[in-house]
């Protein structure tokens, strides 16, 4: 039997190289599972400084030069403080409310019906609860 080199050369001539796809997923995937079994995952952490679902303003420093913090409300037209209406001092669609109702009194933000209805702590004026902003 002769062995024909001719045509083993024109066969090699025209074959085309060829990338074998299975391997080469093999080492995707291994390298996949490296990266991921290397990673560390974790979630950023989410303080609640308050710990109570009140829904009031988080207010961790109220010790500051601020006697009165702002609350806008889109389109406010009603405040009441202790039934007391208040309407007057909104200016801006916001009112000034006292640190001390922000701490310890209750601030109902009823955002439907365009109002605020605010409890003051014990021994607190009604008028000196909201302030017009400046």
């Amino acid at each position: 039997m002769a062995i024909d080199i001719k045509r083993h050369k024109e066969k090699m001539n025209q074959d085309q190289p060829e990338i074998k796809l299975v391997p080469f997923i093999d080492i995707l995937f291994t390298l996949l599972i490296f990266l991921v079994v290397t990673s560390t995952f974790g979630a950023a952490a989410t303080g609640d400084d308050t710990g109570t679902g009140t829904g009031k303003p988080n207010m961790t420093d109220t010790t500051g030069d601020a006697e009165y913090y702002l609350l806008p409300v889109a389109g406010l037209q009603k405040v009441t403080v202790n039934g007391i209406d208040m309407s007057s001092e909104i200016r801006g669609n916001a009112i000034g409310v006292h640190a001390r109702v922000l701490d310890q009194g209750d601030v109902q933000i009823k955002t439907s019906e365009h109002a605020i209805i605010i409890q003051t702590p014990p021994g607190m004026n009604p008028y000196e609860a909201v302030h017009s902003p400046e």
